[in-house]
């Protein structure tokens, strides 16, 4: 049995409780020494997981690194995991982010003094270890095999997350920063929470129905086999409630449209580098346990449902860019982006066709490295004027060309050019779309149009034109900024020229996905004809 998995999710936990039992910083040396020691952790955490991602055999058998440890033995649940080439991409991307994210916010926890006098009690350790807490618990989400423990930590995400958006939220917010932060932090928890309690009754509902059969456990390999066998037959109505009960918690987390209000207020009250962590992480154990947990358990309810569940989708990638397009807030207007995103990869995932799945699967790595890039680029540029307001700017690229012109591939990057990664997941995730679903492919390709006009009209307004007051002393990109943006520029153009590294890994796991729901991709409406010697048969 391989401990591996088992390492990867410990040391960053292991690291989020030994940076917050540190002394407190109340010196510059003591806060450089906690800092230094988070991100230590996160690249000792980069290690590990590019070591998943190495051991991982794409040919192999679904899960691979399995390990089993028993948790509650009379209720059948267990501590299980194991990697499949989708989690195994999105580990790395996970392992990838957090310690870029802990660069860009190097500062944003050091006590500052406001217009009054008063001294930030904000308490730099507690930053750096409810990151690495959350990377640890998202670890877990990716890699567990038990329904029941990856409830739990679908779940106790939340409790980090929720203090790094109301204790450690964005300085720029004016006077009324405090009680908006407050509030984002209270509805990001109160919706999420109330998926994750639809969604224990749903897993309770589950484990009922599986003892009646002899299966009381949790362990989803287990479940999946026995459904797709017939040893574990659930009933229609059932199956479909249950369906709803795991699909209701997962949209939410997603976010999807209409369940998407929490997002916006979240990423807006948040620092550059926790708006990250909540669309380019969190947000993927949504769009991930889709696919591991609703098509797998409940496959005939999952086909009943693809239809309203894509015109859901589509209705996010419309609303998300045309509400973005309207924006005056730049963060605000990144996460109605996102909501448009998240669109697509919803779509792509119950497309029910292997292109709209890799699509999918490939977007949200696409998206994490794209939009991480475009939004830790606004915070550094947001942190120098100290506005988030999108009029406030004008000019930049004539007094910060580097910061202007990384601006500038996020914006191209989240818009799909071709060349880009994200341009590679779209078009997947169109083309599966469009062969079982013609109507709403050719709506969603709307989505890449208005994209374009919400990041265009962004970079025009803060990075054109002439150079506004508050503008004129701003200094460019510094090299730990540069060393934050650099790995996500080059991401962004490997993967889009060569994103055959990832297909591989992720293609074996998505055709497992749809074998375990009985879909084949459809037949071609106009299928080309055999030719012996320049003639049809």
């Amino acid at each position: 049995m391989s401990y591996l998995l088992t390492a990867t999710c410990a040391v960053p936990a292991a690291g989020a409780v030994l940076t917050a039992a540190l002394p407190a910083g109340t010196t510059e040396a003591r806060r450089r020494t906690t800092k230094t020691v988070a991100l230590a952790v996160a690249a000792a955490t980069l290690a590990l997981s590019a070591a998943v991602v190495a051991e991982f055999e794409p040919g192999g058998p679904r899960y691979q690194l399995t390990e089993s440890h028993t948790w509650i033995k009379s209720f059948g649940i267990s501590f299980s995991l194991g990697v499949d080439g989708i989690a195994a991409v999105l580990v790395l991307l996970t392992a990838v982010l957090v310690p870029l994210v802990m660069l860009a916010g190097w500062k944003d926890a050091d006590p500052v003094d406001d217009e009054g006098g008063f001294e930030s009690r904000r308490r730099t350790q507690g930053f750096f270890a409810l990151t690495l807490a959350v990377e640890a618990m998202v670890l877990v989400s990716f890699l567990a095999t038990d329904v029941f423990l990856f409830y739990v930590f679908f779940e106790a995400m939340l409790i980090p997350m929720y203090f790094l958006i109301g204790g450690y939220g964005d300085r720029a917010g004016g006077p009324e920063s405090a009680r908006q932060r407050s509030y984002a932090a209270v509805k990001f928890l109160l919706y999420n929470l109330l998926g994750g309690l639809i969604m224990l009754a749903a897993v309770i509902g589950l484990y009922v129905l599986a003892s009646d059969q002899g299966l009381g456990t949790f362990d989803l390999p287990t479940l999946t086999t026995a459904i797709a066998d017939g040893r574990l037959v659930l009933d229609p109505t059932a199956e479909k409630a249950l369906f709803l009960g795991f699909f209701f918690a997962f949209a939410v987390k997603a976010p999807l449209w209409p369940l998407h209000t929490w997002l916006p207020n979240a990423m807006g009250e948040s620092t550059a580098g926790t708006a990250v962590l909540i669309t380019a992480v969190v947000d993927k154990v949504g769009t991930f346990a889709m696919l591991r947990f609703c098509l797998g358990l409940f496959p005939d309810a999952s086909k009943t449902f693809a239809p309203t569940i894509m015109v859901l989708a589509l209705i996010g990638i419309v609303y998300g860019a045309l509400v973005a397009i309207g924006q005056k807030d730049i963060k605000r207007l990144v996460a109605y982006a996102s909501i448009s995103h998240f669109g697509f990869i919803i779509m792509g995932v119950f497309a029910m066709t292997s292109q709209g799945q890799s699509g999918a699967t490939l977007y949200m790595v696409n998206h994490g490295i794209a939009t991480g890039a475009w939004m830790l680029v606004a915070g550094f540029l947001i942190s120098r004027r100290g506005s988030r307001l999108i009029a406030d700017y004008g000019g930049v690229q004539k007094v910060a060309p580097v910061l202007a012109g990384t601006f500038l591939i996020g914006g191209l990057a989240t818009l799909s050019l071709p060349g880009l990664a994200p341009f590679v997941s779209e078009f997947l995730v169109l083309v599966g779309t469009f062969t079982r679903y013609p109507a709403i492919g050719i709506i969603a390709t709307f989505g890449i149009v208005l994209a374009a006009l919400y990041a265009l009209l962004l970079y025009q307004r803060t990075m054109t034109g002439p150079v506004k007051e508050g503008v004129r002393t701003m200094t460019d990109l510094k090299a730990r900024e540069l060393a934050v943006v650099a790995p996500l520029v080059a991401l962004t153009l490997l993967l889009g020229v060569y994103p055959k590294p990832l297909t591989d890994i992720v293609n074996p796991a998505v055709d497992a996905t749809l074998s375990q729901v009985h879909q084949t991709d459809p037949a071609p409406a106009h299928p080309v004809a055999a030719t012996t010697g320049g003639e049809q048969k």
